[in-house]
């Protein structure tokens, strides 16, 4: 007689083992994808590493998805990472990739040529990105994205048919011992893969090392002449002794950095060149590295400002800069600002990365210190700033004025070209707003009852600071104390000494400039032209 609770078991025993013989299949099948994609990723590295290092394709990518991206995306990017959206950013094409990699590895298993054809997919569209960035050097710059999908189509196909299963021999054990046998050649092609791959990505890392050696080397041993005209000293007084307050002078570490260059440019000083040229250029120049430094240089003490900074923000920093006068350079090659019949209105800065900014000719030509810094706080300019050199205009936020890894000066006009900003709907002009920032107490504080030191900088390059104000909840505005100013171009310390109560109590600050304006309480984003209002902070006292 048929035992049917034997039958069930058994029926139950080949579905068990039916659904992990299937699991098992889908783990490899999504191995196999994520080896293979380590191997593009590993093969378009090396590749770069021997062609271009910034052709390398999570770079281009990244960098065509930045450019792609509405502005308020950027400007939330930067809210919510700070410095760390660039890392987010590449972290993310990552998790996609792999993501798609998984699921080309498991289509592989059953259509391996589609599954490596998605592969080939992905490569184009690298190929395709590195072509488009401004950068581009030309087909070049497409070879590590072929490269590296051509050998991860090629290692997802055999390892996709290393997992397929093979039925047992006559006499064999079943599935079971041909599950076996498969799973052994699987491993062993993974394992020979994943080893080829990290060799191929560390032979990549040292080439690209080996190529920036010289860009390390020559900012090692540049040593920055003496200033024919050196900064004034900072007056005693500049300098507040307030636990917590921002230092006067920005260390290079801890200054601010806001771009869009997935890999900052090391760039070879013995190489770098600068070409002035453009609508009424009557003398087109180049210039090397040597040429600028053997010019008399100047020395000011400078605040920078982000136009991404939200009211309160980080994204200021002021720093001891060396560089040559940029009204000069435009002088000798006959530039002429717009007042005295200029026929250029912009000056266009561009970046070795491609990087476009737009500056008023005006403004650089009407005796501020707009600058071609060579020198931050007294060494060569940091790669991450600039280096071998950079341009900097004081009062002008930085999209309009601060140029990293600057390599050409063209002459035009406002209606004849829009920058890179520009075109993503921000205003073409953009004079620093003024603005006040509370350090000291942090918010959601918790200080002692009694005599609390309120204190920050305050800052409206060009204009100047002349007077701080507090308010305590809904009560009247008190002056703080000001710290002695250093220059218009610098920001300027302050405190208040503040007799606090029991309770929670919110702390606003406002700024009144030079020219006698005093600091919005109109509250905006930093898109078109950079973020106004009043910054505030929450305390409790116990």
């Amino acid at each position: 007689m048929w035992d049917q609770s034997a039958g069930r078991g058994a029926t139950e025993c080949i579905n068990v083992s039916s659904f992990r013989s299937k699991l098992v299949r889908t783990a490899l099948g999504a191995l196999a994808g994520l080896l293979a994609a380590f191997t593009a990723l590993a093969v378009a590295e090396l590749a770069a590493g021997l062609v271009r290092p910034a052709a390398g394709p999570v770079t281009v990518v990244g960098g065509a998805v930045i450019d792609r991206t509405p502005a308020a995306v950027k400007d939330f990017a930067i809210r919510t990472f700070g410095e760390n959206d660039k890392t987010v950013l590449q972290l993310g094409i990552l998790a996609i990739l792999a993501l798609v990699a998984v699921g080309l590895g498991i289509l592989a298993l059953s259509h391996r040529r589609a599954g490596a054809a998605g592969v080939l997919l992905f490569g184009i569209v690298g190929a395709a990105a590195a072509l488009s960035r401004p950068d581009s050097t030309g087909t070049g710059d497409a070879l590590p994205s072929i490269a590296g999908a051509v050998a991860g189509a090629l290692a997802l196909y055999v390892l996709a048919s290393r997992a397929v299963s093979v039925p047992a021999p006559d006499g064999a054990d079943g599935q079971a011992g041909a599950g076996a046998w498969n799973r052994r050649g699987f491993l062993t092609a993974a394992g020979a893969t994943a080893v080829a791959a990290a060799s191929a990505g560390a032979l990549g890392r040292y080439f690209t090392g080996r190529r920036g050696q010289g860009a390390v080397a020559s900012r090692e041993n540049l040593v920055l002449p003496e200033p024919a005209s050196p900064a004034p000293a900072v007056p005693a007084g500049a300098r507040l002794k307030v636990p917590g307050i921002t230092p006067f002078t920005t260390p290079n570490s801890d200054f601010y950095r806001v771009d869009t260059a997935l890999t900052v440019p090391k760039v070879d000083a013995g190489t770098w060149r600068l070409r002035i040229h453009g609508e009424g250029v009557a003398r087109p120049r180049t210039y090397t590295l040597d040429q600028l430094l053997a010019r008399p240089l100047v020395e000011r003490d400078i605040t920078l400002t982000c136009v991404s900074n939200e009211v309160g923000g980080p994204y200021v920093g002021n720093a001891r800069w060396l560089g040559v006068p940029l009204a000069g350079l435009l002088e000798e090659a006959g530039v002429r600002p717009p007042s005295k019949g200029g026929r250029a209105d912009q000056l266009v800065a561009r970046s070795v990365d491609g990087m476009t900014l737009g500056s008023p000719v005006e403004d650089l030509m009407d005796g501020r210190d707009a600058l071609l810094a060579v020198g931050m706080n007294g060494e060569p300019l940091p790669f991450d700033h600039g280096f071998p050199v950079r341009m900097l205009v004081p009062g002008l936020y930085g999209y309009v004025s601060a140029c990293k890894w600057i390599e050409d000066i063209e002459l035009t006009t406002f209606d004849a070209y829009d920058p890179y900003w520009v075109k993503r709907k921000w205003a073409r002009r953009a004079p620093i707003k003024t603005q006040a920032r509370i350090d000291t107490p942090k918010p959601f504080a918790r200080p002692a009852a009694g005599t609390v030191t309120v204190a920050g900088v305050a800052w409206a390059q060009r204009r100047g600071i002349t007077r701080v104000q507090i308010r305590v909840d809904d009560g009247p505005w008190q002056d703080a104390d000001l710290a002695a100013q250093d220059t218009v171009d610098t920001w300027r310390q302050w405190s208040y000494r503040w007799n606090a109560t029991p309770g929670g109590h919110n702390l606003t600050v406002r700024a009144t400039d030079g020219t006698g304006q005093v600091q919005t309480e109109q509250r905006t984003r930093t898109i078109p032209d950079g973020a106004s209002g009043r910054h505030s902070v929450f305390v409790t006292v116990p």
